[in-house]
């Protein structure tokens, strides 16, 4: 299912997987890659060094089909560098898109990409020299920076560009990924899928939530913003309950790079991932409104695999329908 996006990464599924953070690691990023799309690795707070290091194990894989993801509030430049060094896309969010970094990315080999939600900001990643945009919609699950629906978003910016845009929010079905390209999105994203899949570092009960959830069930909220105030989230609303219902300063703790335990603080914006313990359903649970279509705790090859082979026979269906 070939599109510009696949031509310009090198890739043969039009699928970006999120750059999830704690969750998006070096094994999901390859299982997504080696299935044919773009895989990506969440790098909030990953230090230069040992993010080099995992790009430099995962070899040539890294430098042809996975990307990198900053979140503007807590980048770390060198992380740029050591990330434009050795993986194929860099990719940025939740900050004004700047010339500089795009140049660093450049630099280094990358190509540079921007997450997106308002033409504003798509405007302005053109005028910094990204190769390709990443809309995201009010639907989609973890820190959103849209705020009008995927389909009127993506009318706005396919307007003002001829970059590939990826489309991102709500996305989990070969449905919703075929209407997506019609629309004009070069690719799709997916995130919640690939939280619930095998290779996520995900704790298993958190998988476990999202395949008895529904879109009705997240919420867009500010609720989990104590190390970072005021930055909007679609999460599972039954975590924002439970959370509310705590009167201690601390939910549970995790293991971090290194082996080191830290407490998780309610209402901060880390997810629980395997090695967390605690109350792990008062925690951050991000999830899309996709998250209806997370039926089974899959392999990622299998995701990608539904997701192209169902929105190409639905492309094929639509495009041989008579017209009046």
């Amino acid at each position: 299912m070939l599109t510009r996006f696949t031509s310009l990464i090198g890739c043969t599924a039009p699928i970006q997987q999120a750059g999830m953070g704690g969750v998006a690691a070096a094994g999901l990023a390859a299982a997504v890659a080696q299935a044919g799309g773009l895989g990506m690795i969440g790098a909030v707070r990953v230090p230069a060094k040992f993010l080099g290091q995992i790009l430099e194990r995962m070899g040539e894989i890294a430098r042809q089909s996975v990307g990198v993801n900053f979140l503007m509030p807590f980048l770390d430049r060198e992380a740029v560098e050591a990330a434009a060094a050795k993986a194929r896309v860099v990719e940025f969010f939740y900050g004004d898109p700047d010339r500089k970094l795009v140049e660093v990315v450049h630099k280094g080999g990358a190509l540079a990409a921007w997450q997106i939600g308002s033409v504003e900001e798509a405007l302005q990643a053109i005028d910094a020299g990204c190769d390709f945009i990443v809309a995201q919609g009010a639907e989609a699950g973890g820190h959103v920076r849209g705020r009008i629906g995927l389909l009127a978003l993506l009318d706005q910016v396919l307007d003002k560009t001829e970059l590939p845009v990826v489309a991102a929010g709500g996305i989990g079905t070969a449905r919703s990924m075929a209407a997506a390209i019609v629309a004009g999105a070069e690719a799709v994203r997916v995130g919640t899928r690939f939280v619930a899949c095998t290779e996520s570092l995900a704790h298993p009960r958190y998988k476990e939530l999202l395949v008895h959830a529904k879109a009705e069930d997240t919420v867009l909220t500010k609720a989990f913003s104590a190390n970072w105030p005021n930055a909007p989230h679609r999460v599972l609303r039954s975590c924002v309950t439970a959370a509310q219902a705590i009167t201690t300063p601390n939910v549970g703790e995790m293991q971090v790079m290194g082996g080191e335990k830290v407490p998780v603080q309610r209402m901060s914006t880390p997810c629980p991932i395997r090695s967390t313990t605690g109350n792990i359903e008062a925690m951050a649970l991000y999830a899309g409104e996709s998250v209806g279509a997370v039926k089974a705790i899959q392999p990622a090859a299998e995701i990608v695999r539904e997701l192209v082979e169902g929105a190409e026979s639905l492309l094929r269906l639509w495009s041989e329908v008579p017209t009046a």
